[in-house]
């Protein structure tokens, strides 16, 4: 899944309007953050495999530290903790530890079988959403139109930085869907890597910079 992860992330200000939307940001993607790190280093490996799914060309072969659900809940707490105590907030922090949790869980439903359990076992799940490309969009295109209409409701633009800012980040992330989902494969691995670092960056800043522009409504 991949909107729907910055879907969930929305809809998070509504119940804690407090937490900077990039912060959320940060939380339902960090397995998604990681991942191209240990790509890159060759601890985990994907490779590029057009129609393995429908609606992706890569084939995840291993990423058990990334995205398993033990290292997916071990990431959680550890976010969870780091926002405690630099903010103090334990309501807070327990609710980024679910977000951060949340990625397995979509995964799941969108992966073919191959999310890890457990970094070292062999079972994986997956319910293979992504066998259907319609399907896909409409479950995606859907939890984003619902996430942006819950931040909306729970925040208002300070100025027009706020208003607009918001808008340009919610068509840059319908742009980089469609890109996904229409471009070519990429051209190698080091590429997947270095875009999806890249691509995190971006938008963590870009939702930070858009929070500071709103405040609850």
């Amino acid at each position: 899944m991949f909107i729907g992860h910055f879907a969930v992330a929305f809809a998070a200000k509504k119940i804690e309007p407090e937490v900077s939307l990039g912060t959320t940001f940060a939380a339902a993607q960090l397995a998604d953050v990681v991942w191209p790190v240990f790509v890159l280093a060759g601890i985990e490996r994907v490779a590029i495999a057009p129609g393995d799914t429908a609606v992706t060309p890569l084939r995840f072969e291993s990423y058990p530290y990334s995205h398993s659900l033990v290292a997916v809940l071990l990431w959680a707490i550890a976010f969870a903790g780091l926002h405690y105590l630099s903010r103090k907030r334990p309501r807070a922090a327990l609710f980024l530890g679910l977000l951060v949790l949340s990625h397995w869980v979509l995964d799941v439903a969108s992966h073919r079988p191959d999310m890890p359990v457990t970094p070292w076992g062999p079972l994986r799940l997956g319910l293979g959403l992504w066998y259907s490309l319609p399907a896909t969009v409409l479950v995606e295109v859907g939890l984003l139109a619902a996430g942006v209409w819950l931040y909306a409701s729970a925040t208002r633009g300070r100025d027009r930085v706020g208003r607009y800012g918001l808008a340009s980040l919610v068509a840059f992330l319908v742009v980089l869907y469609a890109g996904n989902l229409l471009g070519p494969p990429p051209p190698s691995v080091q590429a997947i890597g270095w875009a999806g670092l890249l691509g995190a960056a971006i938008l963590l800043v870009w939702s930070a910079w858009v929070d500071r522009h709103r405040q609850a409504s």
